[in-house]
């Protein structure tokens, strides 16, 4: 390990080191979090690019007792590496090690637990006017936001409160002009000008009664340092503008930050991604999407693509490539991505309105007023649902199918594999009288041959698998394949005693099948990658109970509790839904 970062576990020790050493500290960091995030992959890009404020930042305020919150969390390495997980670092994202987010419960430099974007401002207000409540004036308050989350409803919410209190609140923006793809909308052009100093207008955070220093270079350690000296002094609400380079200390990284932002492994010597191998994989179901509706809007001029920040991540981009004019990322911005599909949909368009499961939260009350509750025909897809794996509990798209089933009007769609997908995204935008939601997961299925022709699919209507003597088994979504890999484990003539049933449809359920299923088979599982509290299994035990059927039911799915980082097999296989544990359960069961 390099000879200064060796001796650095706190910032206890950090402070001990001279000014002019801390340039030396910096270039250590970088190398240090390269080599780890090389082979152990992880979010790359946000953490090289702020590695000098938060080596100010902890040399400045004495942390943990002055509270540092980081938004979203993605560049928080650096942070954890000074804050005593030095050693651990290299569990990053790892099943039982470090989360990749900052995590109240994982230590006491983490005030704040992150993942989703935009929530630092609204944090860190409420914890200065609880240390004024309690009549500490001392404790700084300190809130680290990029140019992308501040472009959030939620962030500007907190400003607009914290510039009429008092409270000893500094907010930093780290401008880079990139959050995951690069930032977009009004708020991007105005502090591009303000970089340029060919703003004309008055300083928007000053209007919200900020005061506000910079832009500086975020890369200057002696003037970051100089500046957040001063800012101490200065009592009320504070706003400090940082111009930062994401990938900051590794040229590719630089060149490419979309790429860079979570790169996978890579040669940590050159910063050369490794050559992917060439064997003809699936394809991702991101990317299905993205050319599908590309695909069907070559003959269909209604339809619109959103999203809300994702375009590479949803490959969206794929359309926004084709159809500029009818594709759009609106920024972090989730209910406004709803309620514009909704406005859309009332003119006869389109929407095909396209969020992550986990982000698809942010925006609930505008899926029931807005969409739901004037039953207007937006397609809601929601990419990474399930278990996503090493992003954790902030991320894992769990909870849809059950905070969606309860919304009058919405139907709730879980295609088996990509034809599937295909096939309920053709469905949809031939014209429904209802919203649909789409959920998907995040990586590959299985089908190399997934570009079919299209076909509809009924609304409302299941798929028999395979019929069986004894036991029932009901999968929604691409649980079918975990359930396939089972009966492969089993001898045929226990596979005969099973019967296999991909719903498809959550809501509305198909009752024909479900009549057939509880009349003739002595006992049912249902198997789903959702909540069990609310979730699929839980609309089965109502169908159940209200046409008094006594067939017992084991429902299997995600428990009542946060499920952490992993890989999905790892995590599949710890809740019982891998391939393996659902064989030995339909072994013991027939």
């Amino acid at each position: 390990m390099a000879k200064l970062l060796q001796h650095i576990d706190a910032p206890e020790d950090l402070r001990k080191l001279t000014k002019d050493r801390l340039p030396l500290l910096a270039k250590e960091l970088r190398e240090f979090i390269i080599q780890i995030v090389a082979t152990k992959e992880g979010h790359l890009g946000a953490s090289l690019g702020v590695v000098e404020l938060t080596i100010a930042l902890h040399y400045v305020f004495n942390t943990p007792k002055d509270l540092l919150i980081w938004d979203v969390g993605h560049q928080a390495y650096v942070h954890k590496i000074l804050t005593k997980r030095k050693s651990l670092f290299d569990t990053n994202r790892q099943l039982n090690g470090l989360s990749g987010f900052p995590k109240r419960e994982e230590s006491t430099y983490d005030a704040f637990g992150v993942g989703h974007s935009s929530t630092s401002i609204s944090a860190a207000l409420g914890m200065a006017i609880a240390s004024k409540l309690k009549g500490d004036l001392k404790t700084q308050h300190i809130a680290v936001i990029g140019d992308a989350s501040i472009a959030s409803g939620m962030a500007f919410e907190g400003l607009n409160h914290a510039g009429v209190t008092d409270t000893n609140l500094l907010v930093i923006l780290n401008d880079n002009a990139i959050g995951i793809d690069p930032s977009v909308g009004a708020l991007k052009m105005y502090l591009t000008n303000v970089k340029k100093g060919t703003q004309k207008q008055d300083n928007i955070f000053e209007a919200l009664n900020f005061n506000y220093s910079g832009p500086i270079d975020g890369h200057d350690l002696p003037k970051i340092i100089s500046e957040l000296e001063r800012l101490k002094t200065i009592p009320g609400p504070k706003f400090l503008h940082l111009i930062t380079t994401k990938g900051k200390g590794l040229k590719q990284a630089e060149l490419n930050q979309v790429k860079y932002h979570a790169p996978g492994k890579f040669d940590a010597k050159t910063g050369d991604l490794f050559a992917k191998s060439k064997t003809i994989l699936p394809p991702k179901f991101q990317d299905v999407f993205g050319h599908t509706i590309v695909e069907l809007a070559k003959t269909n001029e209604k339809i619109i693509g959103i999203t809300p920040a994702m375009p590479t991540g949803s490959s969206l981009k794929y359309m926004m490539t084709e159809f500029p004019e009818r594709a759009f990322d609106v920024g972090i911005a989730e209910q406004h991505a709803v309620t514009l599909s909704a406005g859309l949909a009332t003119q006869g368009f389109i929407p095909f309105c396209n969020i992550y499961s986990t982000f698809l939260q942010r925006a609930y009350d505008q899926i029931i007023h807005d969409v739901a509750l004037q039953n207007l025909p937006v397609i809601f897809c929601l990419d990474r649902a399930g278990l996503v794996g090493e992003d954790g509990a902030t991320h894992q798209g769990v909870f849809d199918l059950a905070f969606l089933q309860c919304i009058p009007n919405l139907i709730i769609f879980a295609p088996k594999n990509e034809i599937e997908l295909r096939n309920i995204m053709y469905t949809a935008q031939l014209g429904l009288n209802h919203p649909i939601a789409i959920r998907y997961p995040r990586g590959r299925g299985r089908e190399l041959q997934w570009k079919q022709p299209f076909s509809t699919i009924e609304i409302g209507k299941g798929e028999t698998v395979k019929l069986g003597h004894k036991i029932a088994v009901l999968s929604i979504g691409t649980m079918a394949s975990n359930i396939e890999d089972a009966l492969h484990l089993l001898t045929p003539e226990q596979q005969s005693n099973i019967a296999v049933f991909n719903m498809r449809f959550i809501k509305p359920l198909d009752e024909n099948l479900l009549h057939t299923i509880f009349k003739t088979y002595t006992k049912v599982f249902t198997i789903e990658d959702g909540t069990i509290l609310g979730g699929f299994g839980s609309a089965i035990i109502t169908f159940s109970a209200k046409h008094n059927y006594n067939t017992p039911i084991d429902v299997l799915g995600i428990p009542d509790v946060f499920i952490e980082h992993g890989t999905v097999s790892q995590l599949q296989k710890s809740l019982g839904l891998d391939a393996e544990s659902l064989s030995k359960l339909f072994i013991n069961n027939i």
